[in-house]
């Protein structure tokens, strides 16, 4: 049996979900305290900016947490968008000066302008009440061009077909999950938006998190696009944990990398009883992933804002400063034993000779160090040029 069918779920309030407490309280405590971490870096970057406005470095965590997770809840769909787009898209939606804050070679399209429109709604006005309409409009947004989805309802509950989660050969298709009769939606939507808005304020913030999206991805109450609306609410969920619109840390992105234990944990989860730790213990787990990157993308976006506040003065080319920008924004994931000459022109699109040069530039300037090593195998880091926590001038921007 789905757990939809066991008498414990169809109740007149919320399913008798049950889990136990002490197995996740070392989680829940673990997540406290990396959330509190990440509250005081939003406040301290906060109040060195009188303008009202977040920050320099935190917009630039914001959009980069904003980008990841548009990027990785559609990856987890087989769905691939370009980065530049969403940036671009991100950019236009938060009302930002293209110039002044990140450059782009793209414009946004329809579909990832849509898409973060989804995200950003879904984390805005986080004290609005959750309905069934604005559900919808969430899954609507993920299908902007209704002429390319024929035959799909969009904006509406799916019907009354059974709905299941198959794969493999479709002579011979495995049946991972099938969800509740569509004659039945109306009133379990109706019963988790009345959860989600006042039945569910005595419960652990996370847990609450975790329950949300579990409940709303076994309704699968969309013909598409349940997956990502489910990674919206949750962001919702959290966002309202934390009194707070800007996003620092993905869910999304820490799924992705689990996306094979995502998918079986849900469907073992479905099939199963209505205890549900095992899944929060996962859920959880997850979680605390998303934060520690978020906290390592404060990091990432403060070490940007001190190396330009070194180098405002520094003469570069516009090259330079995509390459560093480059660096920088990737500190810690890409290009973890540098950079040489051959990345260089990647990078910049120039030869190996101008390479080689602008890199012996770049270390004459301080800007960057040669790593032990030579010959052809020469690799370039970023220079340690500071460890004054102070940031007052804005991060350098390029202009390519």
């Amino acid at each position: 049996m789905y757990i939809w069918e066991l008498p414990g779920w169809k109740t007149d309030q919320e399913p008798q979900f049950d889990w136990g407490s002490d197995a996740v309280r070392a989680q829940l405590s673990e997540l406290e305290h990396h959330q509190t971490h990440l509250l005081e870096r939003h406040q301290s970057l906060d109040r060195a900016n009188p303008t009202g406005k977040l920050s320099e470095e935190l917009t630039a965590a914001h959009i980069d947490a904003v980008v990841a997770s548009a990027l990785r809840s559609s990856e987890i769909e087989g769905e691939h968008l370009d980065v530049s787009s969403l940036r671009s898209s991100v950019v236009t939606q938060l009302g930002l000066d293209r110039g002044g804050v990140h450059q782009h070679k793209n414009n946004g399209t329809q579909q990832t302008d849509a898409l973060v429109q989804l995200l950003l709604s879904a984390t805005n006005d986080i004290h609005q009440a959750m309905s069934t309409a604005q559900l919808c409009r969430w899954q609507s947004a993920l299908f902007p061009d209704p002429e390319q989805h024929a035959g799909l309802r969009i904006g509406k509950l799916r019907g009354n077909d059974k709905m299941q989660v198959v794969s493999g050969r479709i002579d011979r298709p495995t049946v991972h999950f099938e969800a509740p009769p569509g004659q039945e939606l109306a009133k379990e939507l109706s019963r988790f938006n009345q959860w989600f808005n006042t039945g569910s304020d005595e419960l652990n913030p996370f847990v609450r998190a975790g329950i949300a999206h579990l409940w709303f991805i076994t309704l699968h109450p969309f013909d598409d696009g349940n997956g990502r609306v489910a990674r919206a609410l949750t962001d919702r969920a959290l966002a309202q944990a934390e009194g707070i619109s800007a996003r620092y840390y993905s869910l999304s992105a820490a799924i992705m990398k689990r996306r094979k234990e995502y998918y079986d944990i849900l469907e073992s989860t479905q099939r199963g009883s209505l205890d549900i730790t095992t899944w929060l213990e996962w859920f959880l787990d997850v979680l605390l992933d998303a934060m520690k990157q978020g906290q390592h993308r404060f990091d990432r976006v403060v070490r940007k804002a001190r190396f330009w506040q070194v180098h405002a003065q520094t003469p570069l080319t516009a090259r330079q400063i995509k390459v560093l920008n480059r660096l920088l924004d990737s500190w810690g994931e890409d290009f973890i034993d540098g950079i040489n000459a051959s990345k260089y022109g990647k990078v910049g699109r120039v030869s190996k000779a101008t390479s080689t040069r602008e890199l012996s530039d770049l270390v004459a300037k301080g800007c960057l160090t040669k790593l032990p090593g030579g010959g052809r195998s020469t690799r370039y880091a970023l220079c340690n040029e500071t460890h004054d926590t102070s940031i007052v001038n804005p991060i350098r921007q390029s202009t390519n």
